[in-house]
């Protein structure tokens, strides 16, 4: 389950897959206010707790939110111990001018970009990738 290092292979091979719906970030006290299956992520931090959910599920508890998301999965097997993919995607939405917040899971790397950008994130990692391969 370690995942793949090689930055090269992991650029030419990111495979960007856009998730259909919009995704928010909350902060809630505890986690007795939600579901975990309706949670798509979630981290402990000092003042609260910080959930990524679902739009829908978010407005239908009533949790405050600002920032809407399109979330994008990098579909390659990275390792967490990689180093210069985050630097790599990061670099090419920071020069497309849209903002991108970063997930790694165990397998992949999840990207969460304006809504209204989602279409064009794709389109500068579609063509990060190529420039690679």
């Amino acid at each position: 389950m370690s995942g793949h290092t090689n930055l090269d292979m992991l650029i030419s091979t990111m495979q960007p897959e856009l998730h259909a719906g919009e995704y928010v970030f909350c902060g809630v006290p505890d986690l007795s206010v939600i579901r975990t299956q309706d949670i798509c992520c979630f981290f402990r931090e000092e003042e609260e707790i910080t959930l990524i959910v679902e739009k829908g599920v978010a407005d239908r508890l009533g949790l405050s939110y600002g920032f809407r998301a399109a979330w994008i999965t990098l579909r390659v097997h990275s390792s967490l111990e990689a180093v210069g993919l985050t630097a790599a995607f990061s670099t090419a939405l920071t020069a497309a001018g849209i903002s991108c917040n970063v997930v790694a899971g165990l397998h992949h790397d999840h990207l969460f970009v304006p809504v209204r950008e989602a279409d064009r994130a794709i389109i500068v990692l579609r063509n990060l990738s190529a420039s690679y391969s």
